[in-house]
């Protein structure tokens, strides 16, 4: 099974990235053979629509579960209509995080905001 986290370090010490679409980086673990992978997020210096291109990225890795703190309601419709779990991170290091999921101490991911996309301001 691939887990994907976003990340801003390759240190798997470091905390969850509390950014989706902006995080700098992605962490794919294979929890059958204990791999790592980063990947980085082209998505994050995006203009706008950082977090829909994010997830397009998360859906083309072929991941099975995203493990977030949060995320924007475009982003998790992309994310769950190729039907890739969402379970929200903890306030914990990465390694913290992993640890607990093989634990499924990990919830459904419940904090969707609507994105901060700015409509309508000047």
């Amino acid at each position: 099974m691939k887990i994907l986290l976003p990340v801003e370090t390759k240190e798997t010490k470091s905390m969850v990235c509390p950014s989706f679409g902006r995080s700098p980086l992605f962490l794919i673990y294979n929890t059958d053979t204990k791999e790592e992978l980063y990947v980085d997020n082209s998505a994050a210096d995006s203009a706008g629509g950082a977090g829909i291109k994010a997830a397009q990225i998360v859906v083309d890795l072929k991941v099975d579960i995203l493990i977030t703190p949060r995320i924007g309601k475009n982003a998790a419709d992309v994310i769950e209509a190729a039907k890739i779990k969402m379970l929200q991170s903890l306030p914990l290091s990465i390694e913290e995080n992993l640890i607990r999921f093989s634990k499924g101490e990990l919830k459904d991911l419940t904090e969707i905001h609507p994105g901060f996309h700015n409509h309508g301001s000047n």
